[in-house]
């Protein structure tokens, strides 16, 4: 079965990133994809020091091995001073051929403005040095805090459903439709037999 494993960059209680990946996710596992989501605001991560073997740096061993048995990766950052956040970048610091190598990789960003362009270039860069193969198009959500219910910490399942009153962003470097994020691509060693398109949350800030 096709795996894909989704990271949440955000230290933030009720975060909007990680919730904007669960929607993404849900649609995989409608699309029979078995998936798993790597809450870095949950786990033990020191700061990457090259120095400090892996071994000894709190969960980080695990995670990477999580994300080397995936087939595909999904890495959400919240949009920090028009990059990606300080826990993202600790995350992937770690990572390294070794993780990326022929995966492919799914972008999203949740601004709480509307820049996001150049948080998904920068994460764009630093897949793409790690050899990941970034799908052409990626998710940006602005004003993040207007997509979603009012909610006290994480939402409920009943109480994320998307409505109709606004849309996420999407930024593409390639043909591919505005409303929705589409992923079909290959996997290790051969072509992916299922594709993964997910619309966009919205609904009242939170």
């Amino acid at each position: 079965m096709t795996r894909v494993v989704a990271v949440s960059g955000s230290l933030r209680d009720g975060s909007y990133t990680k919730a904007a990946l669960q929607y993404a996710l849900d649609a995989a596992e409608l699309a029979g994809v078995e998936t798993e989501l790597i809450d870095l605001a949950a786990v033990d991560l020191p700061l990457y020091d090259p120095d400090r073997p892996t071994a000894e740096a709190g969960d980080a061993e695990q995670l990477l091995a999580r994300v080397r048995a995936a087939d595909g990766v999904l890495l959400g950052a919240p949009v920090y001073h028009s990059s990606y956040s300080a826990a993202f970048r600790n995350f992937h610091d770690y990572c390294s051929f070794d993780e990326y190598e022929e995966t492919v990789v799914g972008l999203l960003v949740a601004a709480g403005g509307g820049t996001i362009a150049d948080t998904l270039t920068d994460m764009r860069t630093t897949v793409r040095g790690v050899h990941g193969w970034t799908l052409p198009t990626q998710v940006g959500l602005r004003n993040a805090s207007s997509r979603f219910e009012e909610r006290d910490g994480e939402p409920a399942p009943t109480r994320s459903g998307p409505t109709p009153s606004t849309r996420s962003s999407t930024t593409t470097c390639g043909p591919a439709p505005a409303s929705s994020a589409t992923a079909s691509a290959r996997t290790r060693g051969g072509p992916r037999s299922s594709s993964v398109s997910t619309t966009s949350p919205t609904g009242k800030a939170g």
